[in-house]
Parts: C-alpha cells; sequence; structure tokens
C-alpha cells in the first residue's frame, strides 16, 4: 500500500464545521468501540450499537470497529497492555499532565490534543461502490472534488488541493488511474482517511501498489536477512542455490537509539535501500524472517539496557521497507517461519564457518528460502545417545543452578535480583529438557526423530517430523551451551564463540571440548585448563 496526502478546500463555512463534526463524532465512536471490544462484544453487535449512539450510518460504524480492532490488535503484538492505550498520544497527555505548563505553551498543546484525539474519519475502499462509499473523488467541471458523505443522501464536496511536488510523484499516477476508471468504468478501491492539523483537513489516501514482475528469483540464491537486539544490528548471509555460505554483511543499527520518530523513519529507507542494492548487484532474492511479535520486556525484568533497546526496536518497519523495496525492483521476498534459527545456527554452522550465531542465523533463514531442511549432523545425533555426556551436561546445569541460587541469595540489589531470576528460571528450563530427553533414552522410549531420516533434503518441510525434529535441536542446545561453552569463567554475557563445538561437530569429541585451553587475561597465550 502507498499512502498519499491532499489538502482539502471547503466550499463554505457551514460545510466545513459539518464534516469536523462528523470526525467529532466518529472518533468518539473508535475510542468507545475500543472500550467494549476490550468486554468482549462482537463486531456486528457494536457496529449497530454505535450507529444509534454517534449518530453515523452503519459503513462508517463498521469503520470505526476496523479502526479500533486494527489498534488493539497491534498492542498486543507489541506486548503492550491494551488498557493502557491513550488516543491522541501519550506524549502529549504526560505533557498536559504537568501543571506548571501554561499561557500559549499549554493552548497550543490542547489544541493538538484535541486534533488528535476528534479529528479523525475512515472509510475503506470498495471496488463495488466506484472506490469509496463514504468519501469517494469525484470530477466536477475538469476539477477534483473529495465527496463526504455527512447524512443519508447528503454529502459535502471538499475540492482537493495537492500540487505535483516532483517528477515521479505517485499522485500523478493516482489521478491517472481515477481518470481510467472513470472512462471505462473499471474501478479500484482506496483507502481515505480524513485527519485535522493545524486547523486544516487533510485526506490521506492507501491504495495498492502496482509491482513489476518479479526477475530475480531463489533460483538464483538468496540474501537471508537475521534481525538482532544484542548486538543492535541486521545480519546478512549470502546463500548460494545449493544452500552453500557465499560471504556475510553486517548493518549496525546503533543509530536508531539515539533518533527521533522521523529520523528512525529515514535511517530505515537507508538501510531497505543498501540491502535491496546489495540484492540487485548479486542478483540474489531476499530472505526475511516472518516475524509477528517480538517480546519487548517489562519494567522490572532487570534487563534495562536491553529493554531500552527492545522499546525502540524498528524491525517490523525495516523488514517492510525491505520487502515494499525489493518488489519495486523485481527482487523476490521469501517470508520464513524464524523458529529454531538462532539454536540451529549457533550449533551448527556457526563452529562450521568460524562465525558468529546471527550471522549463521542468517544463514539458516536463506537455506529455509531454498527449501532445505536442517538435520542433525551425525556426531550430533551420536551425542544425543551418549549417556556419558548427557549425565556430565546435566551435573553441568546442576551447578549453574546451585551457584545461580548463591548468587542470588547474596545480591540485595532488587533488579539484579530480578535479572538472575530470569537466568535461573531459564536454566531450570534446559535442565528439565534434559532430564526428559536422558528419561526417554534409558528407558528405550526412541531417538531424536531426525536420525530417521537423510541430512539436507531440499523439499518442503514435513509437519509430522518437524516437531520432533525442533525437540532434538532444544535438547542438544541445553546439553551444550552451558556445559560446553559457559564452561569456564571467561565468558561473560552471551556467548559469541562457537569454535569449541568444532571438534564435537566433526568427530563428536565432546571431551576435548570441555578441556580446551582457555585465554588467561595478562598471560598473552592460551594455557590449558585440565
Amino acid at each position: 500500500m502507498i499512502t498519499l496526502q491532499c489538502l482539502l478546500e471547503f466550499q463554505s463555512e457551514g460545510d466545513r464545521r459539518e464534516v469536523l463534526d462528523l470526525m467529532r463524532r466518529f472518533s468518539s465512536a473508535e475510542r468507545y468501540g475500543y472500550q467494549r471490544l476490550l468486554e468482549g462484544w462482537t463486531r456486528e453487535e457494536l457496529k449497530k450499537h454505535l450507529t444509534q449512539v454517534f449518530q453515523i450510518n452503519t459503513r462508517y460504524a463498521d469503520d470505526a470497529v476496523l479502526k479500533a480492532s486494527g489498534i488493539l490488535s497491534s498492542c498486543r503484538k507489541r506486548g503492550q497492555n491494551p488498557t493502557k492505550v491513550v488516543f491522541g498520544g501519550r506524549g502529549l497527555f504526560e505533557k498536559l499532565k504537568k501543571k506548571h505548563l501554561n499561557g500559549p505553551r499549554r493552548e497550543e498543546l490542547e489544541r493538538e490534543w484535541k486534533e488528535k484525539r476528534q479529528g479523525n474519519l475512515y472509510s475503506r475502499g470498495d471496488r463495488s461502490k466506484r472506490g469509496n462509499l463514504n468519501l469517494r473523488f469525484v470530477w466536477i467541471e475538469g476539477e477534483l472534488y473529495l465527496r463526504i458523505c455527512v447524512g443519508e443522501r447528503r454529502w459535502v464536496y471538499a475540492k482537493v488541493v495537492r500540487p505535483v511536488k516532483r517528477e515521479g510523484d505517485k499522485w500523478i499516477g493516482f489521478v491517472w488511474d481515477l481518470h481510467q476508471a472513470e472512462r471505462t468504468g473499471k474501478w479500484f478501491p482506496y483507502n481515505v482517511e480524513l485527519k485535522l492539523r493545524d486547523g486544516e483537513v487533510y485526506a490521506h489516501v492507501s491504495v495498492s501498489e502496482k509491482f513489476p514482475p518479479t526477475v530475480i528469483t531463489p533460483e538464483n540464491g538468496v540474501i537471508g536477512i537475521d534481525v538482532n537486539a544484542y548486538p543492535f544490528h541486521l545480519a546478512l548471509a549470502e546463500v548460494s542455490r545449493d544452500g552453500n555460505l557465499v560471504g556475510y554483511e553486517r548493518i549496525s543499527l546503533h543509530e536508531f537509539l539515539s533518533a527521533d520518530r522521523d529520523k528512525r523513519e529515514y535511517l530505515a529507507w537507508q538501510v531497505a535501500y543498501w540491502v535491496v542494492g546489495l540484492a540487485l548487484q548479486r542478483s540474489r532474492a531476499i530472505a526475511i524472517e516472518d516475524l509477528e511479535e517480538l517480546p519487548k520486556g517489562r519494567r522490572g525484568d532487570g534487563f534495562p539496557k536491553l529493554r531500552q533497546k527492545l522499546q525502540r526496536w524498528v524491525y517490523r518497519s525495516i523488514l517492510e521497507k525491505i520487502e515494499v523495496l525489493a518488489k519495486r525492483h523485481g527482487v523476490a521476498v521469501e517470508k520464513k517461519d524464524p523458529a529454531y534459527t538462532s539454536v540451529i545456527g549457533k550449533l551448527k554452522y556457526a563452529p562450521q564457518y568460524l562465525i558468529d550465531k546471527d550471522v549463521a542465523g542468517a544463514l539458516v533463514i536463506g537455506r529455509r528460502a531454498l527449501g532445505f531442511e536442517e538435520e542433525l549432523p551425525e556426531a550430533y545425533r551420536c551425542l544425543l545417545r551418549d549417556e556419558e555426556f548427557l549425565l556430565y551436561a546435566l551435573a553441568e546445569l546442576e551447578e549453574k543452578v546451585k551457584k545461580l541460587k548463591r548468587e542470588l541469595k547474596g545480591e540485595e540489589n532488587e533488579w539484579r535480583r530480578k535479572a538472575i531470576k530470569a537466568r535461573l528460571k531459564a536454566t531450570r528450563g534446559e535442565l528439565k529438557t534434559l532430564k526428559a530427553h536422558l528419561r526417554a533414552l534409558q528407558s528405550g522410549e526412541g531417538e531424536p526423530a531426525s536420525q530417521r531420516s537423510p541430512a539436507d533434503r531440499r523439499k518442503e518441510p514435513v509437519r509430522g517430523r518437524l516437531s520432533g525434529r525442533r525437540k532434538s535441536w532444544r535438547v542438544l542446545s541445553a546439553a551444550l551451551t552451558v556445559p560446553v561453552l559457559e564452561k569456564f569463567s571467561h565468558v561473560k554475557g552471551t556467548v559469541r564463540d562457537f569454535s569449541p563445538l568444532r571438534p564435537v561437530l566433526v568427530s563428536g569429541d565432546w571431551e576435548r571440548a570441555v578441556r580446551r585451553p582457555v585465554p588467561v587475561p595478562g598471560a598473552g597465550a592460551a594455557v590449558q585448563v585440565v
């Protein structure tokens, strides 16, 4: 969808006041409908109720419910409390709460608050209704007007003021499409939303964008993209058509942390242009994560710095811009389920290619877009049947639980205690997973599902085997992360070095991995820990 803006010029002050009153009633219906949705009302019963209470037609009432449900859905996807939504903007609300604010500055903020809270009107497009039923563009004596339905068979006509700003302005194409629809009768749907800003009424028109044919497909290979909050960056992996890693790049996003909303939007487009430019240069399609929701943390979880990054996380905006820009240039975009891509990447490809887990995750996303299944390597499958190793890993996890309990007992800072509790909970989860696997192995219930199929087959995954395969990866992660990668005290925070897994991956030699040389600060060379 592309959105275009134009100014509306009313023929009389009476017309303007009538439209502003309709915008006020629609905005009230939207807020009222949002509260009723929280209470569990259905769309149909709410539509009838809004029509009677706010004296708007059923189409406007349904659109008000649609807008309210969109806000509710978006709020839930972001992990925010839907009961805390502030219509009109929380920023303005917080400023107006300050009692010392007065005079012209307060009057300006109150006007802006009122406009944002009460100055909205929306009508969705409909092909069968000549493009839009309630807010329709019409031609009168060669000039473009917006016909606004303000009552039963009553309309207000507002002249559209929109100069062409530059060559290639998409407004030219939209006006041309309106001319063609008027001439041929082949209408297209367009959504229209009216907004009041600085005393003027603006119309925001959204239409489906027409994309050129796709010329760069996954048959040429892909560029897999993995989004990461720590460090704050995008990881890109160039994957050949046979599933091998060709090269990789990283794009830092730290500049987003100190930028305001407009600058973040600009930076997101810059990133999108860079990624699509790389795809065009290498003739590769793009593979991204199909992310629905990313937890942004909660106050008091013990991880304030990470939460600050997540709250300003623009992953969805960046991926959407990459997708749109790629389609404009004929580059195919594959959206894939991101489940277990990080686990598979860090355990299988990070030690194999000696790359970090983020690039390895991007590689898995790229391979998944090419249709490759990720099977456990033979050495890992043997490891999951090695009872001696599993008992060793179990002991290491139990020791970590004891260590975290001691830290928790000796820590007095409330916020640090919460961070320790989070790590303790995660470690207990890994311990539970490993114990369940060990019990199943000792009872002879079976072996990893991935053992029963050839490795790395290029086809669509089979749903029945997928859960078993993912369970094997989860067990393997619990067995290797703490016992091997976090074995020594020099590891702080997130593990970034996965080279110790290489002897395990190649030959299954886990004993060599746990006795690996460890760097000692100030000692120069690595020393052997016995």
